[in-house]
């Protein structure tokens, strides 16, 4: 499935990706854009309903506070105390005022140290001729505020003190009602940023700004020393304030980002939404546009799998004229090609282990004519007196009983990595390579082969039996030396081989075995003698060697 994943992948990173990319930066950059404008219309806004609220606020506390001024040159005769507490008593009635005090500093006469109201008793009250600013005092309730003033007589001197207390609540309500927008919280702090009245219960607990050491916090509470008014920017939250005139105050507007941000917020989950739709359309016209070429280049590629695990099968029909039908075309004709050059290896290299022969191809000799000169082992195998045996059978009993024999020994054969180099009648022409590795593994192997076969003829001869075949014996050959390895033949016709006289000798060495024998030569039983166990040691003149050879019948292979 590899092209289709690549057709895939290259459809989406030149068609789709572009303009998933496009459309995420049309959305980035219309995002910040907007992001911006809001919060810059944002503090605008909230500078201009601060400072109306600050006004509002203002105007509250001045209510009371006009009052105050009027006790200036009141007291001194009976009418005097009538106005006095008849200014008292305005001031009580005034909206948001809890309690009214005024305390003298002595006893006016006839009069009690404070008044609240008059009662028809007799006295003078004192004369105020001036008062001093009010001062602001935060009783632990938290929810009243005291304002004092001193009242003075013409030489500047004391004569009391008024105080009046009005509810916080009453300051701030209506603050986030009358046309706010976008803020979940107003909160009033003085000059020392200590919170005097807020808007949010979960602010029960707090009591002064910056206390969390909250960054915004901390840079609100230096803006209002510097300036005042303006907004601070943090974490998904944004804070406008506005000192006021009549106090030493700052209200302040908590805003969440999420809450400014509500409508470019609400824009971009439609513009989403709106971008996967077209994406969406996009891939289900490429989808439809290239799924012909689709379908036949996942053909291609299912028939490839097949081909690859040697299942040819039929051709491919061609469907169309266009470039697809042609690569059909060219399809059909490789695996043309390939049946036929499978055709030839199976015939003539189908008994090299493909373990083997992946690795001879790595070879140069593989390749070409010629060879190189190495150390191998040679076995030679033959099965004994099978001429009278085939003139006994019929021609169709004696291929029977060969390709039978020929069968299990190809097998063995195989099962331990040697190299046919050819079928001589009912005699087995094979070797074993090192590779350019040590020769005593290859020898051992090579034994261990030779006598695997003799043991895998018993299997032969009981197939044999329920066929009314005879019994066939078998005598084997084994010999290391020098050869010349590689493709021997002609450009036409070439089979990777081996010649020189040590396969001579091997042949010569085959010939000494008896039935169900093993014989090896001195060069093998060299390699591997700690290993073997000879059953009968001799010396033998062979054809072609003029000194007797010394040669070693082996019965079985331990293990090292």
């Amino acid at each position: 499935m590899f092209t289709i994943k690549t057709l895939q992948q290259r459809l989406i990173i030149f068609l789709i990706l572009p303009m998933a990319v496009f459309l995420l930066s049309i959305g980035v950059a219309g995002y910040i854009y907007i992001r911006g404008t809001l919060y810059g219309e944002w503090q605008e806004a909230a500078i201009l309903r601060l400072e109306r609220a600050a006004h509002h606020m203002d105007m509250r506390l001045n209510e009371p506070l006009q009052w105050i001024p009027s006790l200036v040159n009141t007291g001194g005769d009976r009418r005097g105390t009538d106005n006095q507490n008849w200014i008292l008593q305005k001031l009580r009635e005034q909206p948001g005022v809890s309690q009214v005090s005024l305390e003298w500093q002595e006893p006016p006469p006839g009069g009690a140290g404070i008044i609240q109201e008059d009662r028809g008793g007799g006295g003078l009250a004192p004369r105020v001729a001036k008062v001093s600013p009010p001062q602001f005092f935060y009783p632990p309730d938290h929810k009243t505020v005291s304002l004092r003033t001193t009242l003075l007589n013409e030489a500047g001197q004391p004569l009391g003190r008024l105080e009046v207390t009005m509810k916080l609540d009453y300051l701030m309500h209506g603050i986030l009602t009358s046309g706010w927008f976008h803020a979940f919280m107003a909160c009033l702090v003085n000059e020392q940023g200590q919170y005097l009245a807020h808007t949010n219960p979960a602010m029960a607990t707090r009591h002064c700004l910056g206390e969390t050491q909250n960054p915004l916090e901390l840079a609100m509470l230096k803006a209002m020393k510097e300036k005042p008014y303006g907004t601070e920017v943090g974490h998904n939250q944004v804070i406008g304030y506005y000192r006021l005139h009549a106090a030493p105050w700052a209200i302040m507007l908590h805003a969440q980002e999420n809450q400014i941000m509500a409508p470019i917020l609400r824009f971009r989950f439609y513009y989403i939404l709106a971008g996967l739709i077209c994406l969406a359309v996009s891939l289900i016209l490429i989808r439809l546009g290239v799924g012909s070429i689709v379908a036949a280049i996942r053909r291609l590629s299912r028939k490839a799998a097949l081909v690859a695990q040697g299942d040819y099968g039929e051709s491919l029909e061609v469907r169309s004229r266009d470039e697809i039908g042609q690569l059909t075309l060219s399809f059909n004709d490789m695996v043309a090609g390939l049946k036929e050059r499978d055709f030839i290896s199976n015939t003539f290299g189908r008994y090299v282990d493909q373990e083997i022969a992946a690795k001879l191809m790595q070879r140069p000799e593989a390749s070409r004519l010629g060879g190189e000169k190495r150390q191998v082992v040679i076995m030679f195998s033959d099965i004994r007196g099978f001429t009278p045996i085939a003139e006994t059978l019929s021609p169709e009993a004696t291929i029977q009983l060969v390709n039978g024999y020929f069968s299990r020994m190809v097998e063995v054969l195989r099962r331990h990595h040697g190299i046919i180099v050819d079928f001589l009648g009912d005699a087995i022409l094979a070797f074993f390579d090192p590779l350019d590795g040590p020769l005593a593994p290859v020898g051992r192997e090579a034994l261990q082969c030779a006598l695997s076969m003799q043991q895998a003829m018993l299997g032969v001869n009981l197939a044999g039996i329920g066929q009314k075949l005879p019994p066939l014996h078998m005598g084997i050959g084994l010999h290391a030396g020098e050869v010349v390895v590689g493709n021997i033949g002609s450009e036409t016709r070439a089979k990777y081989g081996i010649v020189g006289s040590a396969v001579n000798l091997a042949h010569r060495i085959q010939g000494q075995a008896r039935r169900g024998e093993v014989v090896i030569s001195a060069a093998v039983y060299q390699l591997i003698q700690a290993e073997v166990t000879i059953t009968r040691e001799f010396e033998a003149r062979l054809k072609g060697i003029q000194d007797p050879v010394a040669l070693y019948a082996v019965g079985q292979v331990t293990t090292p």
